[in-house]
């Protein structure tokens, strides 16, 4: 089954279990108010993060260097943005995560750890033969 699937139908399922649980814990309004206030926080904090990745971007261009790890790091922050958005207790969890500088760029160098891992075992040699013919018309050039 793809990934993508599974977690398009696992997610909501998990989420309505925990806030079934957390619900009949701390009560309904407490866990109302608890996701409001998550996604609050989250979406400011998104801001405040975002304005500092286009901040760094800038910086980064001003050297002439390419900024790929703002362009990246703006990309998570609007998924965490969208994660923080969504009601629920388990895309909170991983909109924060996504959020906070150390632990995206802990994610980050994980993930492209495993990409370059990938990249080297594989070859990148093509093996063949050639044959160079000569043409009656490359001569008259």
């Amino acid at each position: 089954m793809n990934s993508i699937l599974l977690a398009i139908i696992l997610v909501p399922i998990i989420e309505i279990y925990l806030l079934i649980k957390i619900g009949s814990q701390i009560g309904a309004l407490t866990t109302i108010l608890l996701i409001f206030t998550t996604a609050i926080v989250g979406i400011y904090y998104a801001k405040y993060e975002g304005l500092n990745t286009l901040k760094s971007g800038f910086v980064q261009l001003s050297k002439n260097e390419a900024p790929t790890y703002e362009m990246i790091s703006g990309a998570a922050i609007a998924f965490a943005a969208l994660l923080l958005i969504i009601p629920g207790f388990v895309t909170d969890v991983l909109g924060f995560l996504l959020i906070f500088p150390m632990s995206r760029a802990f994610i980050f160098n994980s993930f492209f750890s495993k990409i370059k891992k990938n990249k080297k075992e594989k070859n990148n040699f093509i093996e063949g033969e050639f044959e160079d013919i000569e043409d009656d018309n490359d001569r008259k050039i």
